[in-house]
């Protein structure tokens, strides 16, 4: 079974020598380094903010470097497997050359330039030793290329997902589990949602459109735009009228329906997009809580950004008596943690960093959520149970906790598949007894 193996990183190690910013060795160097950081156990944006200071086409080159990389880690594990006598003694040179594969599958026509600046990158690792172990594996995987994929064997290679993961699938989503494979294969959409107390989708659209960018309406305030753009290029940004939030997202805040003047709280509310469009469909009293001080301060960020107001609070949901007033609330989200193996296609390294255990652990956290946040619910009030997740024991199994324990009645459930215009989520709408 494929999984990372866990490396403690040197810091001594990681590439400093001054290569050319907008030279492919920089950022393979560079991304090679966020790809070891997840090897020992660190997330990619994590892992990736370390170079936040470098020229935006250079983030945006190792950014594409690392997540193709780890996308296709599977498929490039079992190419070293092959071509390697022996395990590498260094993370970053492992990383470099998953980085390099991906770069030579996806820019064929540039096979010669990639693997002279992968050399040149190996050069600032480990004072070169490793540029003539670099330049063969590239090389022998050019010259018997065809022959590798013939021999490449086994599931995890195939289909680039754990096999413990491809199981679930096969067994929750027998008729899909393909489909929802490939979603997370492959880059993910990028789907804008307009502000539309600032202005309306037709009116952000002709302003797409005079900038240049394609997009169609996605949904009710939704916008998928053909090709991702940097947020700088997005009109009026900066100024509220969007926001990006996947389609699948939206669907939260359209099947809560909170109303003008009802209290509402968000319970797991980072970075705040959920919270946000809450707001711009009603005036509501929201409260929004995050265990995570750090993220907590992306949502008064974003609410900032759109004009916005919410009660912004750092709290574990769980912790009742640290945070709620005593006072019900009309309408809970808890957009609960999860596997996230519906956004798998945004967050490639989750899916090599899980194990299977895991999922008993995010299910018995979100069983927690629901019976914390249950008494905070008014009678009649409605609590929509939320995740970015394909398995059912996060899913369809909470639900029926709920019904049985907490003798809630369901008013509505959707299961949305990751496909090529919107990520994978689950949505159970409760309600309480009047």
């Amino acid at each position: 079974m494929l999984h990372f193996a866990k490396f403690s990183l040197n810091d001594s190690r990681l590439p400093t020598s001054p290569l050319p910013s907008d030279s492919l060795a920089h950022a393979l160097l560079l991304s090679a380094s966020a790809v070891a950081a997840v090897f020992a156990g660190k997330n990619l944006p994590d892992a990736l903010a370390a170079h936040a200071g470098e020229p935006a086409p250079t983030r945006a080159s190792v950014q594409d470097l690392a997540y193709g990389a780890l996308r296709r880690y599977g498929w490039g594990d079992a190419i070293l497997a092959v071509l390697l006598s022996r395990p590498l003694p260094m993370p970053e040179v492992r990383a470099l050359l998953l980085c390099a594969f991906y770069r030579l599958e996806t820019r064929p026509e540039a096979a010669h330039t990639v693997v002279d600046q992968a050399v040149e990158a190996a050069g600032h690792l480990a004072r070169g030793t490793f540029r003539g172990l670099v330049n063969g594996v590239l090389r022998n995987y050019l010259r018997q290329r065809g022959d590798l994929l013939n021999r490449l064997d086994g599931d995890e290679a195939r289909y680039q997902h754990p096999t413990w993961w491809l199981e679930r699938l096969w067994r929750t989503h027998p008729d899909a589990w393909q489909q929802i494979v490939d979603a997370g294969n492959h880059p993910p959409p990028m789907t804008l949602r307009v502000n539309q107390r600032r202005i309306t989708r037709d009116a952000y659209l002709q302003r797409l459109g005079d900038a240049g960018i394609d997009a169609t309406a996605q949904g009710e305030a939704g916008i998928l735009l053909a090709r991702p753009q940097s947020v700088d290029a997005l009109p009026g940004f900066f100024d509220g009228l969007a926001s990006v939030q996947d389609g699948g997202a939206q669907r939260a805040a359209e099947l809560l329906a909170a109303q003008p003047g009802q209290r509402v709280l968000d319970a797991c509310a980072a970075p705040g997009g959920k919270a946000a469009h809450m707001l711009e469909l009603a005036d509501i009293q929201l409260t929004a809580l995050e265990v995570d001080a750090r993220r907590a301060k992306r949502i008064n960020e974003n609410l900032s950004r759109l004009g916005l107001t919410a009660q912004v609070k750092v709290a574990d949901c769980r912790e009742v008596s640290k945070w709620w007033d005593g006072v019900p609330f009309d309408c809970i989200l808890a957009d609960v943690p999860c596997s996230a193996s519906g956004v798998v296609s945004r967050h490639p390294d989750s899916k090599w960093l899980r194990r299977e255990t895991d999922i008993a652990g995010f299910a018995r956290v979100q069983r927690q959520i629901l019976e914390a946040l249950w008494p905070t619910l008014a009678p009649g009030g409605r609590l929509l149970y939320a995740t970015c997740s394909v398995f059912s024991d996060e899913n369809g199994r909470q639900l029926t906790f709920a019904e049985t324990r907490l003798q809630a009645k369901k008013l509505a459930e959707e299961q949305w598949l990751p496909q090529g215009d919107h990520d994978g989520f689950y949505y159970a709408l409760l309600q309480k007894a009047g």
